[in-house]
């Protein structure tokens, strides 16, 4: 039985709606309020839920670069704890995922996340999940010392009246496939049907320091290792600032970047091409010129985090916002001539919501403005929140940026769940693999084979590889092929190659992947 509540603040006061429902079995559950006219208060629903020492809990997190593994019964989730405000303040460590918007208790048995969780025993699931995000994001806290599962719908502050969808859930039991495949049939998202993504991707290696000489060293690279139609993907570093995208920095792109997509497509390759269209960065001509054009929270721009010496929300309520999208995407793939967009930093459309809108339902509308202006060309989405993106994007990230080590250094583990890490990226894309050919194709990050430039030991590159090979529906490298050794080619290859294994399947109790290739069963350790 669940037992839900909504409060809802009227002039005559605060009115409590309450009631009782009874929990189905793989099926939906909709509770619709009528309210009268008024602010919400909170919605809130309480489920009995017994997890014992041997079963699993997963709680999806944030965005897609918010860690989030299979957690035991008492563990925690620790958040932005011990980390001094003034550090917090300067990097911005609370906007990068939900830290400026959900409490975080910093004890044992507690934890939480959106739009989906499970609770796992050897094949065994049960499945609680949201039908529908954009009332407000559905968040789960389970309490173990309770036996408590709470869920909350993310709407507080919107001004509603009349009917109301408090919450619509999606309960399963059964094995993995049975619940993941009832929950997407459930809401009606049809499997995607881009076909998997292999290439090359500037970032891992040179990052922002590209220019139009060392693209085409890549790309000369590339034609001799890629096949006809992967990606070859200019990333960030040609912007002359983040949130000024119609013009390639002069200095290092003299020639723009429509010569670049040609050669691209004489080499036989896709052309793809990142952006960030819902921020700009510190010195930007667009902050520069159009301050109005900042999202203002308080009174004030919201500042999204530190990259870039610090970058900020547009506000996608401003028509001259979405005009000049409009313009960016025109040129990008009308005058420029790219395939494919990497879309990044897309939380920072909606760090809050309004009083007519959620913060989810505004995070979804600005997925769905992303989706009309790139028509049919393909989008590759990243740092967004992750139930909006189902369904509006091609490919998606699942997990957080790789580094070039296998998990940063120490003092950096104590910062947010959304930092950079090789293996928490495996983590991720281990844990959200359920999302791989249903949501979307999943994105799980590059992999690397080089030996310049990276401290990763040979086999860390193997098992990033092959995880990626498995899980993923995007496989990409970020060296330049032209400095590999027969042997890294022919090890290219055979990860290329793993990409057709059948029989995929995820054994966490045991710590393995077990698959079938070219009709022999296959078993891959992972290292915790």
């Amino acid at each position: 039985m669940i037992n839900w509540r909504v409060k809802i603040e009227t002039e005559k006061g605060i009115r409590p709606l309450n009631g009782k429902a009874k929990v189905p079995v793989n099926d939906s559950l909709n509770i619709v309020c009528y309210m009268p006219q008024g602010r919400i208060k909170s919605v809130k629903a309480e489920l009995a839920l017994s997890v014992s020492e041997e079963e699993r809990i997963f709680m999806n997190g944030y965005q897609t670069w918010t860690n989030c593994p299979e957690y035991q019964k008492n563990d925690k989730i620790r958040g932005l704890h011990g980390v001094p405000k003034f550090i917090v303040n300067k990097f911005g460590f609370d906007r990068y995922g939900d830290y400026h918007f959900v409490n975080y208790p910093n004890r044992k048995g507690v934890t939480h996340g959106f739009s989906w969780c499970y609770f796992r025993k050897g094949e065994h699931y049960r499945l609680i999940a949201s039908l529908d995000e954009k009332p407000g994001y559905t968040m789960f806290r389970y309490d173990s010392s309770r036996g408590k599962l709470i869920i909350e719908r993310d709407c507080a502050g919107v001004i509603c009246g009349g009917e109301f969808h408090a919450f619509d859930l999606y309960f399963a039991e059964g094995s993995e496939d049975e619940v993941f495949d009832g929950w997407f049939e459930a809401m009606g998202i049809p499997a995607p049907t881009a076909s998997p993504l292999l290439g090359y991707s500037s970032w891992y290696n040179r990052y922002e320091d590209i220019t139009e000489e060392s693209i085409k060293a890549d790309l000369a690279g590339c034609e001799t290792l890629l096949s006809e139609g992967d990606l070859f993907q200019i990333d960030d570093g040609w912007e002359p600032a983040v949130g000024d995208w119609l013009e390639a920095d002069e200095k290092k792109f003299p020639n723009g970047l429509k010569s670049l997509a040609g050669m691209i497509h004489e080499s036989g390759f896709t052309a793809g091409l990142w952006l960030a269209p819902f921020v700009c960065g510190e010195g930007s001509e667009v902050m520069q010129k159009h301050p109005d054009w900042l999202l203002q929270i308080d009174g004030r721009p919201w500042k999204c985090g530190s990259n870039w010496g610090g970058f900020y929300s547009l506000d996608i309520d401003k028509p001259e916002v979405m005009e000049y999208l409009r313009q960016v995407f025109n040129r990008v793939f009308d005058e420029w001539g790219f395939d494919l967009v990497k879309l990044d930093f897309l939380y920072g459309a909606a760090p809050f919501g309004t009083e007519t809108e959620s913060r989810a339902g505004r995070m979804m509308r600005a997925m769905d403005f992303l989706r009309e202006v790139c028509g049919k060309k393909l989008i590759l989405g990243c740092g967004v929140p992750v139930m909006p993106a189902f369904g509006r994007v091609d490919y998606c990230r699942v997990s957080c940026d790789v580094g070039l080590d296998w998990n940063d250094k120490p003092y950096m583990r104590l910062f947010h769940r959304e930092r950079v890490s090789t293996k928490q990226a495996i983590e991720n894309t281990i844990s959200r693999r359920q999302l791989n050919g249903r949501a979307y194709l999943s994105d799980p990050d590059v992999f690397f084979l080089r030996e310049e430039n990276l401290r990763l030991t040979k086999e860390q590159k193997i098992l990033l590889a092959k995880i990626n090979a498995l899980l993923g529906g995007v496989l990409l490298i970020s060296d330049d092929p032209s400095s590999y050794s027969d042997a890294q080619r022919e090890t290219y290859q055979k990860i290329v190659h793993l990409c057709g294994a059948e029989k995929i399947k995820v054994d966490l109790d045991e710590q393995c992947i077990k698959y079938v290739i070219d009709g022999k069963k296959k078993v891959l350790r992972l290292p915790y």
